[in-house]
């Protein structure tokens, strides 16, 4: 690590009022969160789907509901236990207090659907879910265009099989199968008024700014949704990333090969 690196970080932030956080599925690693990074770490943490030969890109689809609700909810139905029982590390903390002396605050911007921000504390009001959330469900076939909390239903999932034991959640429109709110692949029903409300707050979020730092944490290039927005922004950049750190030729920043909660402790104490 370069100290002057650090140094950087830390004259930015002083100066900020601004601070944006773009958040990829490297933010929840340190929380002991699966990243699903290639076949082999998605099929780690599922291994009945690896027997089955079921790719992350074959059940995260709108077809895997309809054709095998069970199995399609045995996936997220764990998902959403995992999230509802995980904490957010500490790094989450950093994030706001890293923001309090600025002017406007924090905004952030994730591809995560798991809901540790809001776990951590900030505000819903201050967070764009650009892949939509498993905390919130829609109609299988898209039906009133609704969307509703996901509270009120416990998945009660058979693991070694990767299947639903309980039923699944129902539109309390038609009686259709329900699935989460998130943008799936081949996905032409998901609802997305929700997250495009959300990046419409932040857009009149970043009008107000002057002085932005991105800071950007675990975002990487293969599914590049967070990575292609922050680098869209103007301001200081700060890329947390253990695998692929390096900021574009043109870019005023700094990048750190380290994962979330290394960095940010880093960055706080300078």
């Amino acid at each position: 690590m370069n100290p002057a690196d650090l140094a950087r970080c830390g004259e930015a932030i002083d100066l900020a009022d601004g601070l944006l956080i773009t958040a990829g599925a490297g933010m929840g690693v340190d929380s002991g969160l699966p990243d699903f990074r290639g076949t082999e770490g998605f099929w780690q943490a599922y291994p009945a789907l690896r027997q089955a030969g079921i790719r992350f890109s074959t059940i995260s689809t709108p077809s895997t509901f309809r054709e095998d609700p069970r199995l399609a909810w045995g996936f997220y139905g764990h998902r959403l236990n995992l999230y509802r029982k995980t904490q957010p590390h500490e790094g989450f903390s950093i994030l706001r207090d890293l923001s309090r002396h600025m002017e406007h605050g924090a905004f952030i911007f994730t591809s995560n659907v798991d809901g540790q921000f809001q776990k951590a504390g900030f505000s819903s009001s201050q967070i764009a879910e650009c892949h939509g959330s498993i905390h919130h469900l829609q109609c299988l076939d898209g039906c009133m265009a609704d969307i509703w909390s996901a509270d009120s239903f416990v998945p009660h999932v058979d693991e070694a099989r990767c299947s639903l034991v309980n039923e699944p959640p129902l539109c309390p429109w038609c009686g259709e199968i329900a699935r989460p709110n998130i943008l799936m692949f081949g996905d032409g029903d998901w609802i997305e008024h929700r997250s495009r409300m959300q990046e419409t707050n932040l857009q009149q979020w970043l009008g107000r700014v002057k002085r932005l730092v991105i800071l950007e944490i675990g975002a990487g290039t293969a599914i590049p949704s967070v990575r292609h927005f922050g680098e869209f922004q103007e301001g200081f950049m700060i890329r947390i990333n253990p695998r692929e750190p390096d900021l574009p030729a043109h870019r005023r920043g700094v990048s750190l090969a380290m994962t979330a909660l290394e960095a940010l402790r880093l960055i706080h104490a300078s």
